[in-house]
């Protein structure tokens, strides 16, 4: 007689539930930094050296963050699994739409602007070389950073003032000199001392068949340490506003400041996007690039356009010499009495 009552399953030894249990805490463990990192990211908790530092690395961390998913998944814990896989979307929540380009349903009907801002690392960065960039760019406004006598009389003898003719120059044998050069002429020139010591020139763009523009060439301190975090805050805090019922205003240069950064974010709320990343291209990494440096790239340099302006495209380029590399953008903007 056949017995057709079926065997109870057979129990799993103790050493194989002892190694079950604990690679679930591991992973448990594998997923806790993630998840933290990513709370920090989404509600701007960072504070202070070394989590200000370390934020801007976010993109590469939301790649690495799907590692403890596959291995939950490959190895069948549900709950973890659900855990990483929260994680992984909060991450792509953040920094995916910088590869997504908004499309041209912002963009006005009215004349095109094309703007730089390179960082000339105290003056150092290839005079001929930015010129070139200005040249093949068809470049209208250039804003520059770390901007010395040096580096004035370098671009001015490889013609940059030939293309470029009218210009706000603040030069110092330091990191904060500053200037804007531009196509078209320049009205209330100035410059503004930041709390970090870094200056920020500044002037009015008469583009033709356009509303009055406004553009800053922008450099808040870094963030190197303890010591200077403060001077980064107050820094990013003090960028100038857009002005939505007056000039559109155009912030362009080295932030030092990613848009993994809540301080960063709250300038761009202040009526602005980031070009790069309305073009799809705000992953494109602008810091350090030289060999100083040994460490994944981030992205410092930006132009902030007032959200009443268009963006076509944004591109990066390397300028020898400098640790940073130049932001090209081709912006549209609103029509003069528009």
């Amino acid at each position: 007689m056949v017995n057709t009552e079926e065997s109870p399953p057979l129990a799993l030894p103790a050493a194989a539930v002892r190694r079950r249990r604990w690679l679930t805490v591991l992973l448990w463990l594998l997923i806790a930094p993630f998840a933290g990192w990513a709370a920090v990211r989404v509600f701007g908790l960072e504070r202070g050296y070394p989590t200000v530092q370390f934020i801007a690395f976010t993109p590469y961390v939301a790649v690495v963050s799907l590692v403890p998913l596959a291995i939950a998944l490959l190895t069948r814990r549900v709950w973890p699994a659900v855990a990483a896989a929260v994680v992984a979307v909060a991450f792509a929540a953040c920094v995916l739409p910088r590869w997504i380009a908004d499309g041209d349903a912002g963009v006005p009907a009215g004349p095109t602007l094309r703007v730089m801002s390179v960082n000339m690392l105290y003056g150092q960065a290839d005079p001929g070389h930015i010129v070139r960039l200005v040249r093949d760019g068809a470049v209208d406004v250039l804003a520059v950073q770390e901007y010395t006598e040096a580096g004035r009389t370098a671009l001015r003898a490889a013609g940059l003032e030939e293309i470029l003719p009218d210009s706000a120059t603040y030069p110092r044998d330091d990191a904060g000199g500053s200037a804007v050069y531009s196509r078209f002429p320049l009205t209330g020139k100035g410059y503004r001392q930041l709390a970090g010591g870094f200056m920020q020139a500044y002037a009015g763009v008469l583009v033709p068949g356009a509303a009055e523009v406004y553009v800053e060439s922008a450099h808040p301190c870094a963030p190197m340490g303890r010591g200077s975090d403060a001077c980064w805050l107050a820094d990013l805090a003090a960028q100038p506003a857009a002005t939505p019922g007056g000039p559109v205003n155009l912030l362009m240069g080295d932030f030092n400041a990613t848009l993994d950064h809540a301080a960063f974010r709250r300038v761009v709320a202040k009526g602005y996007h980031d070009a790069a990343d309305a073009a799809g291209a705000g992953l494109s990494v602008s810091w350090p690039d030289d060999d100083r440096w040994y460490f994944v790239g981030v992205t410092l340099d930006h132009v902030l356009a007032d959200e009443r302006v268009g963006v076509r495209k944004v591109v990066v380029h390397r300028v020898p010499g400098s640790d940073h590399r130049a932001v090209f953008a081709e912006l549209v903007l609103p029509k003069a009495g528009g």
